[in-house]
């Protein structure tokens, strides 16, 4: 018996092309008024920093465009069917989802269209600075934690004896 898309956490696949908008936006501005390098003050510890990274989290595993293209694309995949075997009004999860889905696919749209991902979040303390990032990266960690959360919050509410 086949199931409703409404029916299914595939409904809240909206929140990922919001994601996937922020993101591309957010790098196409970044790409067409900073030079690569280029640093703006905005905070006392934070600037916009024009980076590129030709890897994955903290420049983890560079130069393998492919492979990573390859592990965003199954991740994806992996997420929809949960979601497809979610129900719809399990909110919680499918935002999650959702939010990891969004920033892989930006992610993604980058190591294919320019060979590495725009970042430009550079937040620092002094003259130590945390490693560059972007809005994808924001929602995979967001969604991420969201789901170590649900395990240990939400499935411990569910296993409570009566």
């Amino acid at each position: 018996m086949s199931k409703s898309i409404g029916s299914t956490g595939l409904r809240w696949l909206w929140l990922a092309v919001v994601v996937l908008i922020v993101d591309l936006a957010s790098k196409f501005w970044v790409v067409k008024n900073f030079r690569l390098g280029e640093s703006v003050d905005w905070l006392p510890f934070f600037n916009f920093y024009y980076a590129r990274n030709y890897g994955a989290a903290f420049s983890s595993f560079m130069g393998q465009r492919w492979a990573l293209a390859a592990v965003a694309i199954t991740i994806t995949t992996v997420l929809m069917v949960m979601m497809y075997r979610t129900a719809a009004t399990a909110k919680w999860s499918n935002i999650a989802f959702t939010l990891i889905i969004g920033g892989a696919l930006g992610n993604l749209f980058d190591r294919l269209y320019h060979g590495f991902v725009v970042d430009f979040f550079d937040f620092f303390i002094g003259d130590w600075h945390y490693p560059t990032f972007n809005v994808a990266d924001c929602a995979i960690c967001i969604g991420a934690v969201m789901v170590v959360l649900e395990g240990f919050i939400f499935s411990k509410k569910e296993k409570k004896p009566t």
